[in-house]
């Protein structure tokens, strides 16, 4: 037997439980996990232990699959939109030479870790700093059931023009010249039927998951076989799939094995470098200074006619530092560029985003609402024509949230009602099919306070149906009908016995149970046909 394997096996046990550990007590306390596997990172430095093979080789999983999710996830569309592309042009150069100059005065003046960088490392550190964090964003989303929100789909948006800005750099940062042969790299754009019919083809379960490890994988072995950055081949496969109408189901499903690698990179960083108290010091005072690229955010997206509290939402969630930005430090210490203590500097700064960023994401519509004559001040009176307020006059019973149960609510009521039934929801595409079928289904968040504000002026509503996503989207929407005092019915839907309790005390007047209810519409339908 080969002890060295056991060595290795007890060292990996232990940062894996570490990390679990961490994790879950960062978690209790409303905090992104990521930030416990920073910790822990840090603190196996502190004991000396060191990185072994097992997590080194995660790490590298984990940055190759978050490559190839953020080509899943390019919608060319939502990028080609002035609000996304120049918003994130204009904002990483703003912030590149705003960093980048007060980086190189701080040089200049001998301070401490500054005095040996020159412009271009200053300007390097910089752009690492300028990103927001696309794990951190998606996690917020995902849980308040916003993704397909427009605020939403601008923060994706902007995090992929972000991250293929992280790219180029990642595969320049080689210095290596591709092959003649990297030409033959285009030969893959023929192949994305072949592609496509592949996974059609793999179903939905093990299959699907295997799959998209042989595309990121497979793509980053074949770009490295021809001297391109293997990371930015991951992506591209992303990319040559992202238009099937299973690619969100892949990413979806991939999603948690990127995490779980990308816990790996989070160790790695903390392991790289000793935690200093100057580095901690550093990475404290760049806090602050998200603030500032949250108020450039803000800025720019209302001169680009998005409403103010779009742009507020928006700003809230990119209100951070990246990922990304460790990986961009990264390279520049591989490639011997900068300190190895900006790394640790850069993962500091990060941690401390996080715990800064996610109570004001929880109360994102609260920031809104109370300061809302304040930041209507920076919106413009030409607004985008998706990003309109709605007008639901004449209308008596209000669905929101037109997915699955949703649009059969919708459809009895209207069966029963007529015409005075309308359907409310945020998800573009989706509205778009039902208004295809003739459905009074009009965009709409129930969480948006201008929404709510409009209809207490004039309204009907006698029933609101909330069918959200999740508990959290169903409560954000119920504290609006509490501040304008609605007094029609209210009904809910609720997954588990403690959100229909939870939602009971908050005043909704019917709540259906989605798995209770669907067995007895299950077994009534088969009762109805014998």
């Amino acid at each position: 037997m080969d002890f060295a394997w056991v060595a290795i096996a007890l060292g990996d046990v232990t940062w894996i439980s570490l990390a679990f550990f961490l994790g879950l007590l960062v978690r209790t306390v409303g905090l992104p996990p990521l930030v416990g596997f920073l910790a822990t990172g840090f603190l196996l430095n502190y004991m000396g232990i060191a990185s072994g093979e097992v997590l080194q080789k995660l790490a590298d999983l984990g940055i190759t699959l978050l490559l190839f999710t953020v080509g899943l996830k390019l919608n060319l569309k939502v990028l080609i939109k002035p609000q996304v592309w120049a918003v994130t042009v204009l904002h990483i150069s703003t912030v590149i030479a705003l960093f980048g100059a007060a980086i190189f005065g701080l040089a200049l003046m001998g301070a401490p870790l500054f005095s040996v960088l020159d412009l271009k490392l200053s300007l390097m550190i910089a752009f690492a700093l300028s990103f927001s964090s696309t794990v951190f964003v998606v996690k917020i989303l995902e849980e308040k059931g916003e993704m397909k929100s427009l605020h939403g789909r601008i923060a994706i948006g902007i995090l992929v023009m972000q991250d293929l800005a992280a790219v180029i750099f990642l595969a320049a940062s080689t210095g290596k010249i591709p092959s003649l042969w990297a030409l033959s790299l285009f030969l893959l754009i023929p192949f994305r039927p072949l592609f496509h019919y592949l996974l059609q083809k793999t179903g939905h379960g093990e299959l699907l998951i295997l799959y998209g490890l042989v595309l990121a994988l497979g793509g980053a072995e074949l770009f490295e076989l021809v001297g391109v950055k293997g990371d930015l081949g991951a992506l591209i496969m992303g990319v040559l799939i992202s238009t099937h109408f299973k690619s969100h189901e892949m990413a979806k499903t991939m999603l948690g094995f990127k995490d779980l690698f990308l816990v790996g990179f989070f160790l790695s960083i903390g392991m790289s470098g000793m935690l200093s108290l100057e580095a901690l010091i550093i990475g404290a005072l760049l806090v602050p200074f998200v603030f500032m690229k949250s108020a450039l955010f803000f800025t720019l997206m209302t001169r680009f006619r998005l409403r103010s509290r779009t742009s507020l939402l928006t700003t809230l969630n990119l209100t951070n530092y990246s990922e990304f930005g460790l990986i961009v430090a990264a390279i520049g210490v591989a490639n011997g560029w900068i300190d190895g203590e900006w790394l640790v500097i850069i993962a500091i700064a990060l941690s401390l985003s996080f715990v800064v960023a996610a109570p004001l994401n929880n109360i994102d519509d609260k920031i809104y609402s109370r300061y809302r004559e304040f930041w209507m001040r920076f919106q413009r009176k030409e607004r985008l024509p998706d990003d309109m307020l709605l007008d639901i006059s004449g209308a008596t019973i209000a669905v929101f949230g037109m997915g699955r149960i949703g649009s059969g609510a919708y459809e009895k009521m209207h069966e029963l009602h007529g015409d005075t039934v309308v359907g409310i929801d945020f998800d573009a595409e989706l509205i778009k099919k039902h208004q295809a079928m003739g459905h009074n289904v009009l965009y709409g968040d129930p969480s948006d306070a201008d929404f709510w504000e409009k209809i207490e002026r004039n309204h009907s509503l006698k029933l609101v149906m909330l069918a959200l996503p999740n508990l959290q989207a169903n409560m954000d929407a119920l504290e609006q009908l509490r501040e304008i005092s609605f007094t029609g019915r209210i009904a809910a839907t609720a997954r588990y016995e403690d959100e229909k309790e939870q939602l009971q005390r908050l005043g909704v007047q019917a709540v259906f149970d989605v798995y209770t209810e669907a067995g007895a519409g299950f077994a009534e339908h088969v009762e109805s046909n014998k």
